[in-house]
C-alpha cells in the first residue's frame, strides 16, 4: 500500500479560508481536508476532531482560557482581528491601547489605505502645531 503524505495541519487565516472554500462538507471532511488527522498502523485514517475545532477557535481570535490578570478577574487580550460594528465604528479595544501604553488624550494621524488603515502617533511637535492650526481656524 502506497503510504500517503500527510499534510501540516492549517491555522490561522489559511484555515479559515480552506474551511469557507469547503462549506459544502461534512465537519470530519473539513477537519481532514485541513490536516487534522492520523492514519493508523492499519492504514484507517483518525479525524482528530477536537484539535480541529481548538484551532478554529484560535484562528477566529476567540480566548477560552485566560488567566487572570493581577486584581483576580480574567481580561481580554489583543485577538489583531476587530469588526466594523453596527453603527459603522471600528473599535480599538483597551488590550491594544495597554499593550502599546498609550494614555488618554494620546493623538494618532489616520491613513488610509485599500484594504487597511494605519495609525501613526502624533509627535509632541506635531501635536503642538495642530493645536495652533485648530486655535487659528
Amino acid at each position: 500500500m502506497p503510504k500517503q503524505k500527510k499534510i501540516e495541519p492549517l491555522v490561522g487565516e489559511e484555515l479559515l479560508k480552506k474551511v469557507k472554500e469547503l462549506e459544502s462538507l461534512s465537519k470530519e471532511e473539513k477537519a481532514k481536508q485541513c490536516g487534522y488527522y492520523t492514519v493508523t498502523k492499519n492504514g484507517i485514517e483518525r479525524v482528530n476532531m477536537m484539535k480541529f475545532l481548538n484551532a478554529l477557535i484560535d484562528a477566529e481570535g476567540i480566548q477560552l482560557d485566560t488567566s487572570p490578570n493581577a486584581n483576580g478577574r480574567g481580561g481580554r487580550s489583543a485577538s489583531y482581528r476587530i469588526s466594523v460594528q453596527s453603527n459603522g465604528n471600528l473599535l480599538i479595544g483597551s488590550a491594544y491601547t495597554t499593550q502599546m501604553n498609550l494614555k488618554p488624550g494620546d493623538q494618532f494621524v489616520i491613513t488610509l489605505g485599500k484594504k487597511h488603515i494605519r495609525l501613526r502617533q502624533v509627535d509632541e511637535d506635531e501635536k503642538e502645531a495642530l493645536d495652533i492650526a485648530e486655535a487659528t481656524a
